[in-house]
């Protein structure tokens, strides 16, 4: 009896050994053969490893830090199996653990991703809906739900987007796009989940791993694809690992804490000093944000493992990387790379936030500006921050000038020449981080639909911002929480109900419809996807422009001045051609396109030419 209490309180203690194991499993067959496990425990450094059916360790990798061990296995020509790793002391095993390789799903290395022919919807998601009330605060989690402050928890979670999905897809949504999911356990404004904890676990006031999985596949069978939002740059100050760091430079250290300065044009800067460089790559974003090392192999190699873990374990459509430009860039590269090395259909933007198209397309994948420097980012898309700004102001414009009113965007557009890949950028007119376009716009539906009809049709992968589409405002002035407003509808005793027609106001109908018109029909629209572009300089603050290609031509008018305009046609004639008339998207109507064009003041036409 006595030895049979003392084997069990061994065995006890054996697994207690082992806290954590990052990946918690891993798949047979990926391009990459080698799979690097971190192991966890109070000085499991003291033991020796091994590992059953004949797998192969490569490398172990023991830091200052007698907590971790990193152990790197072949698993070239292995199949979906179990296998055990043992640890030794003196050579006699102190303790065993299972690790498993999971067969992958059939073509996941060829899965296609979001690209120009998608519509991207972008939500916060503890500002979207509320499924489940009872995973609203939780247990191991710091902050709990107050709906009553506005940067506090608000209880939307993963259920509640499952439940709102058919109203995206009747808004014409073909992707979503959600800030991270992953834990945050911040003490306070947690919700937006860019201070991670746990880049393993969905946090729980969301839902669970499974849940996301779920989220996943009900996107799917409604055609829908699924976008994370990944971090490299940084993680929260609460995460585990930075609790105890594997190493002293796991995180840039200066020592501890300095600001970044911001200035991402150091990381090409011919003139930019050593000094200033460094500020900004190795700066912390916030105080409470670590700015991870990519340069260290260990976070490199971590970082790569857990993104290519998500698009297995969830069967990702794509990423979205957050401040992408912030990080090592010779890092980031090598992590982008990985990725579409295992993928390489899989579409990942950067947030590269900057306000010049040259600065931008630097960090696009082949780009022959940062090919002068010999760097290739191996980014597939980047985010048009540029298009974003003549959003914010242009249709406020009512006079045209030579820098005001429509010309914005189409100085926008006379830049396109600097990215490698035209179609494959995100355009959008605003996102959790900007002014909202609606309060910007004093609700203006003219203004809106003239903004919609461009996003619609302009070169690029559209993205909306949840609530637009109904009306939403809030003032960036006031602070983030009030562009990151509940969606009415989402939490029991709202006062109305945004996501079913019979529930919107008139008024929060008018935007929708709006919407919805463009959006479904955009989706058949592959001129508009692919097409070519031409555009005319603007003439009273007239813009003209044309999607088209072997089969289609799509002509769209714009009028943002707040008087009614005609303009003639013979202008547009090498565009125009024999097209006698086109049938206006919105309104359904035909019109003549002969000789002449009468549009009435802030409106807008999108022209399929016949």
């Amino acid at each position: 009896m006595k030895k049979t209490i003392l084997l069990l309180l061994l065995s006890i203690s054996a697994f207690a050994q082992i806290d954590k194991m990052e990946p918690p499993f891993w798949y047979a067959g990926m391009h990459n053969p080698e799979l690097q496990i971190m192991f966890y425990g109070k000085n499991i450094a003291q033991y020796e490893a091994s590992v059953s059916n004949n797998v192969v360790i490569k490398n172990v990798v023991k830091t200052e830090n007698p907590n971790y061990i990193f152990i790197t296995i072949d698993t070239k020509n292995l199949p979906a199996s179990d296998f055990v790793f043992s640890f030794k002391n003196k050579n006699k095993v102190a303790f065993t653990k299972n690790y498993s390789l999971k067969q992958r799903r059939a073509n996941s290395a060829e899965r296609k991703s979001f690209d120009s022919s998608d519509m991207m919807y972008l939500i916060m998601p503890d500002r979207f809906a509320n499924g489940n009330p009872n995973n609203d605060s939780n247990s191991a989690t710091t902050e709990k739900a107050n709906r009553n402050s506005p940067g506090g928890r608000h209880g939307g979670d993963i259920e509640g987007i499952i439940k709102n999905l058919d109203y995206l897809s009747e808004l014409g949504v073909t992707a979503l796009w959600s800030t991270p999911l992953c834990e945050d356990n911040d003490k306070g404004y947690s919700y937006h989940g860019y201070g991670q904890s746990d880049v393993y676990k969905i946090d729980p006031r969301y839902g669970t791993n499974e849940e996301y999985l779920k989220l996943s596949s009900e996107l799917k069978k409604r055609g829908m694809k699924l976008i994370k939002d990944y971090v490299t740059n940084h993680w929260g100050a609460q995460h585990w690992m930075y609790k105890d760091l594997p190493t002293y430079d796991w995180v840039h250290q200066f020592p501890g804490f300095s600001q970044s300065n911001y200035r991402m044009a150091t990381q090409f800067d011919p003139n930019a000093s050593a000094i200033d460089t460094k500020n900004c790559v190795d700066g912390w974003f916030v105080p409470s944000m670590p700015d991870l090392n990519q340069s260290n192999p260990l976070v490199l190699n971590y970082l790569t493992q857990n993104a290519i873990w998500w698009i297995e374990y969830a069967d990702l459509d794509g990423y979205r990387v957050d401040t992408y430009s912030y990080n090592d860039k010779v890092g980031i590269a090598k992590w982008t790379k990985a990725i579409t090395d295992e993928y390489p259909y899989f579409n990942i933007v950067g947030e590269v936030w900057m306000n010049d198209q040259a600065q931008m397309a630097y960090w696009q994948k082949d780009s022959k500006i940062a090919a002068i420097q010999s760097y290739n980012s191996h980014l597939p898309s980047v985010m048009d921050f540029t298009l974003h700004s003549a959003f914010g102001n242009a249709f406020n414009e009512d006079k045209d000038s030579w820098n005001d009113g429509m010309i914005k965007f189409y100085d926008n557009f006379t830049n396109d020449f600097l990215y490698p890949n035209i179609n494959n950028i995100l355009t959008f007119v605003e996102n959790h981080d900007t002014g909202r376009f609606n309060q910007n716009h004093k609700n203006d539906i003219k203004k809106y639909t003239m903004a919609m009809a461009m996003l619609a049709t302009v070169r690029g992968i559209p993205q909306l911002y949840y609530g637009s589409e109904i009306g939403m405002a809030g003032d960036k002035g006031k602070g983030d929480a009030d562009i990151r407003q509940d969606f009415p509808g989402g939490w029991t005793g709202d006062k109305n109900n945004a996501f079913t027609k019979s529930g919107r106001t008139e008024e929060q109908n008018k935007f929708f419809d709006v919407t919805s018109k463009l959006f479904q029909w955009r989706k058949n629209k592959n001129v508009v996807h692919f097409g070519k572009t031409t555009h005319y300089i603007p003439q009273e603050n007239v813009y003209v422009y044309f999607r088209y290609d072997d089969k289609e031509t799509v002509m769209v008018v714009i009028n943002n001045s707040a008087e009614a305009k005609t303009i003639k046609t013979n202008r547009f004639q090498e565009n125009i051609k024999a097209f006698k008339s086109g049938k206006d998207v919105l309104s359904g109507k035909s019109v003549d396109v002969s000789n002449e064009i009468s549009l009435e003041g802030k409106s807008v036409l999108v022209l399929e030419l016949k």
